[in-house]
């Protein structure tokens, strides 16, 4: 592949990248409308259904960028809502821990069921090295873009 190729072909997805971001934006907006959330709290429902273990607030400040005053305002809210409980952290006691509570945490994956199908399909046509280099790639990215908003809200 020529140079001019290879920076075509980077240019292009590059802006499919910025076209994904915007699409996934709209998908999580109105996700999050059918549930009655807010995006960023449908953002915190969701990292925490992937984390092993609960969060603190701390915890769930930095994976959300958010202040620590902003996320004790979201697992508030996520509390009223009865989508987190909130259990005494056992290695400090002045902390509390964030998980999701079960009997919503089902509702949110009802509502993932249909999308999460059908972003499994749009990979249908994909082989397996192709899967691994996509995985690799949003991996990849995942670190640029969290490294890239630490580095912008960074005064």
């Amino acid at each position: 592949m020529s140079n001019r190729d290879r920076a075509e072909l980077l240019a292009a997805i590059a802006v499919a990248g910025r076209r994904h971001y915007a699409a996934y934006a709209l998908f999580n907006q109105a996700l999050a409308n059918r549930l009655g959330l807010h995006p960023t709290d449908l953002q915190c429902v969701s990292l925490l259904d992937l984390e092993p273990e609960p969060l603190s607030t701390g915890e769930i400040a930095k994976l959300l960028g958010l202040t620590s005053g902003s996320a004790t305002r979201l697992v508030d809210r996520l509390e009223e809502a009865g989508l987190v409980t909130r259990v005494p952290d056992p290695r400090d006691r002045r902390k509390a821990l964030v998980s999701l509570a079960t009997q919503r945490g089902a509702e949110i994956n009802t509502a993932w069921a249909s999308p999460g199908g059908a972003f499994t399909e749009a990979l249908q046509d994909f082989g397996d090295d192709e899967l691994a280099v996509i995985e690799r790639y949003l991996r990849r990215t995942t670190e640029v873009g969290n490294e890239q908003a630490r580095r912008l809200s960074t005064p």
